[in-house]
């Protein structure tokens, strides 16, 4: 099967899409991007045929695509979403999923109704040693995992100021919707309960602060807004009596950047951790995923060896998307997931409000 994505977005992330959705047998076929030189730069440099500023021309002229990849900012994703689903495609987004659950949940609808699949990039649940743990998990070795702690803290690490990022309108948040996939990573080791109470505080101290900007993103914007929190922290409970808590920072005071979960099950305990270098790049960083078990009265640590993955799944999970299409594998990630994870979301930020635990429904 020749299956032709057309990519919307000429941004850092396609180097990854391309990589991942040439690795499962398809074809990119189009790339679309308000930016028409970029979109040029990137179907020379990927020899993709055809080249857009038009999401919807391009989805009226290339009868023939199959699927959709979309890689914009967050504001973009509900509509370019539904709008490729409606014109009978498969889609496969970037995180966040979108602003918040209610357009999450128009998205879910416009799948259904469109009979296509519809995915979000949580490339971290595609990483090697994310396999291995969850696989622990599913032979049953870990048991019921009571409890759970997602990290992603950053000490300078603020992408940018006045720039879409930093915009809550356009981004929906700061940190916790920007860095969301070791909440996400921690639901999917606990099989995605159902999320019942959300308990949370955010920050801003270092948020006008340009010494904590880090060494990736987007340039300033000169007047732009700034007007999303630096950190997050929060306590889920869920209806099954399991608990999660997490801690997600742009900018903190922290020793280095860290990307972890760690958990707590009723047989065994485990943790994936990526530490990242000084220089904040996934090159330097070290990985390390282990499980936590009691054997003959003793207490024993395995460490589990994966092979070296410096993109973070980024390039598996958009390869998972096109062997999904192709019904060679499951979805890594569900839409049902997708708007569970944005409901604790909207309920961290709306009891950080408040100052009050926030019933989800």
């Amino acid at each position: 099967m020749n299956t032709k994505i057309g990519i919307i977005g000429a941004g850092g992330m396609l180097q990854y899409h391309v990589a991942g959705f040439t690795a499962g047998g398809a074809s990119l076929h189009a790339v679309c991007d308000m930016n028409q030189d970029a979109a040029k730069k990137a179907a020379d440099k990927y020899n993709i045929p055809h080249v857009y500023s038009d999401s919807q021309k391009m989805l009226d002229e290339l009868k023939e695509l199959d699927g959709i990849s979309i890689i914009t900012p967050n504001r973009t994703h509900r509509p370019l979403a539904i709008q490729a689903l409606q014109s009978g495609k498969h889609v496969f987004c970037e995180k966040p999923p979108a602003l918040n659950a209610p357009e999450v949940r128009e998205m879910k609808e416009a799948s259904e109704k469109a009979e296509k699949i519809l995915m979000f990039n949580f490339n971290n649940r595609a990483r090697p040693e994310s396999y291995a743990l969850r696989n622990y998990i599913e032979a049953g070795e870990v048991g019921k995992i009571n409890s759970a702690q997602a990290k992603w803290i950053r000490r300078t690490g603020i992408p940018g100021f006045g720039g879409w990022f930093t915009n809550k309108d356009l981004s929906g948040g700061g940190p916790l919707i920007d860095l969301l996939h070791m909440v996400d990573l921690a639901m999917f080791y606990m099989d995605y309960p159902k999320a019942t109470c959300v308990l949370a505080q955010t920050f801003d101290d270092f948020i006008q602060d340009k010494t904590f900007k880090g060494p990736w993103g987007i340039p300033d914007v000169v007047d732009g807004a700034t007007d999303v929190e630096s950190a997050a922290h929060g306590f889920v409970r869920f209806e099954t009596g399991q608990v999660l808590s997490f801690q997600i920072s742009w900018a903190e005071m922290n020793k280095r950047e860290e990307v972890s979960v760690t958990f707590q099950g009723q047989k065994a305990g485990g943790m994936i951790r990526r530490l990242f270098g000084n220089d904040g790049l996934d090159e330097t960083a070290i990985d390390d995923c282990e499980l936590y078990v009691q054997e003959h009265g003793r207490s024993v640590n395995r460490s589990i060896v994966t092979e070296v993955n410096e993109d973070m799944g980024r390039i598996r999970s958009a390869e998972n998307f096109v062997r999904t299409i192709h019904g060679q594998e499951k979805p890594l990630n569900t839409p049902d997931q997708a708007l569970a994870l944005m409901e604790i979301i909207d309920a961290t930020y709306s009891s950080a409000h408040s100052g009050q635990p926030v019933t989800i429904v």
